[in-house]
């Protein structure tokens, strides 16, 4: 029984470091890689939530120790909260919006192929900005259009993977998986808009009966 256990625990260790080095392939051959990362099983998430988080820690290290010329942000104003939810944020709320979305055009992906899918895309721009943190101290200020193109390759990169990744993901043209990512977009921003108005609405509604209980003890002291 502990012979089967070992071996059941190394296979599944093998499958999740094959899972995450499939990520790889995903960014060199993203037609046949978003394919077989959700049709053929070769992604995980357990692969894709390492990717997120090591995408978190470098998105940490290249704000906070890139060279003053070329991101320069006062400590005491850095906040490691909101560089997460700028990081988790877009990626539920895209997962969500665009599973909603597809749900009503045909789409065959379920929530969390769309989830794997993106935090797959996410590798190009990790292992750029990996990159571009030691360049920052190599390179002056004057050769600052060497990581500035890394950049822009890398933004491109990502957005490139994840037409590709919903196309094969539903089974799309390009023309469709382009139209419902943009649709996607749109449905962010509104329920992003609707989560605000809710929030302000909230906190009008506390900030009123607050106010009307502090009238009442004051009342209620002088009575």
């Amino acid at each position: 029984m502990t012979a089967v256990k070992k071996h059941i625990s190394s296979e599944a260790v093998s499958n999740y470091f094959r899972s995450l080095a499939f990520s790889l392939y995903t960014m060199r051959r993203p037609l046949d890689g978003f394919w077989d990362l959700v049709h053929e099983k070769r992604g995980s998430m357990a692969a894709a939530h390492t990717i997120v988080i090591l995408s978190i820690l470098v998105q940490t290290v290249y704000v906070t120790q890139s060279n003053f010329w070329w991101i320069d942000i006062p400590m005491e104003a850095f906040s490691s909260v909101y560089l997460v939810l700028n990081m988790v944020l877009p990626l539920l709320l895209f997962s969500l919006a665009n599973w909603c979305l597809t749900t009503l055009f045909d789409g065959k992906g379920r929530i969390s192929d769309i989830y794997m899918a993106y935090a797959y895309a996410m590798v190009p721009q990790t292992l750029i900005r990996i990159a571009i943190v030691p360049m920052t101290f190599i390179l002056t200020a004057d050769e600052v259009m060497i990581p500035i193109m890394l950049f822009q390759i890398g933004e491109v990169w990502f957005v490139i993977l994840i037409l590709c990744a919903m196309k094969q993901i539903h089974d799309y043209t390009f023309g469709k998986a382009l139209l419902t990512t943009l649709v996607s977009l749109v449905a962010i921003g509104v329920m992003v808009f609707i989560f605000l108005m809710f929030f302000a609405v909230v906190s009008d509604g506390i900030a009123y009966f607050y106010s009307l209980g502090q009238e009442l003890m004051f009342r209620i002291r002088r009575g």
